[in-house]
Parts: structure tokens; C-alpha cells; sequence
């Protein structure tokens, strides 16, 4: 059971990201979580940063869409800023709006990568369906209680995947 936490690659954030190598390995299709991962939650719109590396994912080839539990309301700025599709209201880990995404793309589970910032969310979702998981840093300690409480959780499962050597070290490919 611990093995559905275990990410394929963990990273610091979304720039670190070996993206040519995701490419070598026929990734087409890139599902990105939203809050804590690509954004604050307070954020509002996309930053400068994040546009040019949306633009230049974009340009390697790959399906950019924001993956997200979060609200169309919320998700929408940013779907325009950045010319990506969306999925709103996701409920990872639920395997429904994964399924949807697959089948409306037409992409096989190993032409996708879902990157993160959660274990019980991004990464335990994206593992259930087979399509490859990148784990990164949440970028911001400011989260609500919810999201706190799953990461006091979240912690105990890092301790164990560390301690099985599902997660080698700090950072990996």
C-alpha cells in the first residue's frame, strides 16, 4: 500500500524539473496541480516566471493542463493567461477526472506525468491510474487547517517511504 505514495521523481519545484528527460521517455502530456505547486494559494494571476515555462513546455511539444481540486472560479484566470485547458474540481485522488482526461486526449497512462505538491492527493491519484508522478516542494507554508492536517500526515508517510527507500535521499530523477 505505501508503494501508491511513492513518486516517480521528486524535485524542489516546477522549474527544477528535468523536462527534456520527460520528453526522452515519451511523457506528451503534462496534468500540473495548482495551489502550492505552480502558485500561492493567494495568487491571483500567473507570474512572468510561470508563463515563460508554460510557454516553453509548450513549446517542447507537451499538453499543458492545470489538474486541480480548486474551483473553475479560481482555476479560469489562469487557464486564459496561460493558454492551457483545466480540469476544476478534480477530487484527487478519485480516479474519475484522470479517466476523463485519458480517454478526452487520447493519451496511453505513460504519455502522462501529473506534478504536485501532495502525497495524499497529486501523487497517491496519479499513481492509481499509472501515469507517472513528480513530487515537489509546496511553495508556501500558508495553507488551511485541512490542508495542514493532511500534512501532518503527509509527514509520517515521508518518514516511511524514506526509511523503505522509496524516496532516495533529497531530490531525484
Amino acid at each position: 500500500m505505501i508503494e501508491k505514495f511513492k513518486p516517480d521523481m521528486y524535485q524542489k519545484n516546477i522549474y527544477d524539473i528535468d523536462y527534456k528527460k520527460l520528453n526522452s521517455i515519451g511523457i506528451k502530456c503534462l496534468l500540473f496541480d495548482l495551489d502550492n505547486t505552480i502558485i500561492t494559494n493567494d495568487m491571483k494571476k500567473p507570474s512572468k516566471k510561470i508563463i515563460d515555462l508554460i510557454e516553453k513546455l509548450k513549446r517542447m511539444g507537451f499538453r499543458v493542463i492545470i489538474f486541480s481540486n480548486a474551483k473553475k472560479k479560481k482555476i479560469q484566470p489562469f487557464k486564459e493567461k496561460l493558454e492551457v485547458d483545466c480540469s476544476a474540481k478534480s477530487r484527487k485522488p478519485f480516479k474519475k477526472k484522470f479517466n476523463k482526461v485519458i480517454k478526452e486526449y487520447r493519451f496511453a497512462e505513460n504519455e502522462i506525468a501529473l506534478i504536485g505538491d501532495q502525497l495524499l492527493t497529486d501523487i497517491l491519484g496519479g499513481n492509481r491510474v499509472g501515469i507517472y508522478t513528480i513530487l515537489v516542494e509546496r511553495i508556501s507554508s500558508k495553507e488551511s487547517i485541512l490542508i495542514k492536517s493532511k500534512r501532518i500526515i503527509e509527514k509520517i508517510l515521508r518518514l516511511r517511504l524514506k526509511k523503505l527507500g522509496f524516496i532516495k535521499g533529497n531530490y531525484y530523477d
